[in-house]
């Protein structure tokens, strides 16, 4: 048995199931979690432990967190994967909508944070890694509570590496560019979510997936498969002296250009992208 373990959410599908099954080749104790555990019996089969966990209850992250560390003796790495993106409008997107992306993207994050921690202290030392996204650090027209949310990743990520620092726990972001999974058909099925007002047709053209099928969400320029971004991870998880943040994909320079351009400059790219959509 490994002496490692590893603890992911939201591995029904895509990053989070390519990353259990990439700590598994490496050896590790893989606990895999996810709302759904029907949607993880392969990775029961490769020999994960696989848990139900709904990252919107307190009580589920306690339970799974003190499950596996009572089975493993610690946690060594926590990877906070669960997440999904809502699209629309942000005039037109419930608030109650809003309220929910950030009850799963950083809410969700913060109670895996709170129950991990200790576990990680007792051990003097574990590696916390959070999915951010390109989006993190910059943004795009109907997408607004989804990079709200990756933006307030990025700032718990930066405050609490600080924090832990001198108990030896590593915190680092991972930042994907498009990484094709089951996000983008998910977030298209979000639409519904939405109150149109007539005042946005550009946004039903661009996220109209028989125009564009997918390709301002997650088959984007340079998009990637999720096994790239698991690889990332472990790479992050077994590195003594980890990054602070990984950006995956070929996202590196335009991000960087993103930061330095100033606003009116992409406001008026995303002007003619509405325009001419």
């Amino acid at each position: 048995m490994a002496d490692d373990t590893v603890l992911i959410t939201g591995c029904g599908s895509g990053i989070g199931r390519e990353t259990a099954l990439a700590f598994r080749e490496r050896g590790w104790n893989v606990c895999a979690t996810d709302p759904d555990p029907d949607a993880m019996a392969d990775l029961a089969e490769r020999g994960c432990l696989t848990l139900e966990l709904d990252v919107t209850e307190d009580g589920d992250a306690t339970a799974v967190v003190e499950r596996v560390a009572g089975e493993f003796g610690g946690i060594d790495c926590l990877f906070n994967n669960a997440g999904y993106g809502q699209i629309g409008p942000l005039e037109e997107l419930p608030t109650d909508r809003l309220r929910e992306q950030f009850e799963v993207n950083v809410f969700g994050q913060h109670r895996l944070l709170r129950a991990v921690l200790p576990v990680m202290r007792r051990r003097d030392g574990g590696t916390v890694v959070n999915m951010a996204s390109v989006y993190g650090r910059t943004v795009f027209p109907g997408q607004g509570a989804y990079c709200a949310s990756k933006w307030a990743v990025e700032a718990v990520t930066d405050t609490l590496r600080t924090e832990v620092a001198d108990h030896g726990i590593d915190v680092v972001t991972i930042e994907p560019g498009p990484v094709e999974t089951r996000f983008g058909e998910r977030a298209l099925a979000r639409k519904e979510d939405l109150e149109p007002t007539g005042a946005y047709g550009w946004f039903y053209r661009l996220y109209d997936p028989e125009l564009y099928d997918r390709r301002f969400i997650d088959r984007g320029v340079g998009y990637v498969q999720p096994r790239r971004v698991a690889a990332v991870v472990v790479d992050a998880a077994t590195d003594d002296d980890p990054d602070r943040r990984y950006v995956v994909g070929p996202w590196k320079y335009p991000l960087l250009l993103g930061v330095v351009v100033p606003d009116a400059a992409r406001d008026l790219l995303y002007g003619l992208l509405k325009r001419f959509a």
